[in-house]
């Protein structure tokens, strides 16, 4: 007997060449940020990866108060959609931004930025971004404090 589509962690149906592809809630672990890539603690859940030759890729990120990501680029560049709480932005040499729940942010290809949560309130985004030749990233130094507490 086949297993009911809710009890699948992907479901697949197929006409003909075309695929769709439904990842059931819950069915992909989160992922804590790592060190390297983020200051103060911050959870990663990885929302999809469309198959080749798509390159989009998309996940879902919270940010508790303070934490922020590292400086880095985006090959062909990043879509952020705040989905709760407040948060605060940076591109290299720009103030920092405010950015709240419905505010989607930009960032050009190679465009050097962080993103994270305000000092008080944590932030949940979603990150969209594309792959250039397998990557989407490039990460580089840390925010410092200072950087961070600027305004």
């Amino acid at each position: 007997m086949a297993m009911p589509d809710s009890q699948e962690q992907t479901v697949r149906k197929n006409r003909g060449a075309e695929q769709m592809e439904i990842k059931r809630a819950g069915s992909q672990s989160s992922d804590k940020g790592p060190a390297d890539w983020f200051s103060g603690t911050v959870r990663i859940d990885p929302l999809f990866a469309a198959p080749e030759p798509a390159r989009v890729q998309g996940a879902s990120v919270t940010f508790e108060p303070g934490a922020r990501t590292a400086w880095h680029t985006h090959p062909l560049g990043q879509t952020l959609v705040v989905m709760a709480g407040y948060g605060r932005a940076q591109r290299w040499g720009g103030p920092i931004e405010e950015i709240r729940p419905g505010d989607v942010v930009w960032f050009a290809p190679g465009e050097k930025h962080w993103h994270g949560a305000a000092p008080a309130t944590a932030m949940t985004h979603f990150a969209i971004q594309e792959k250039l030749d397998g990557k989407v990233v490039d990460w580089l130094e840390q925010v410092s404090d200072e950087q961070y507490k600027a305004q």
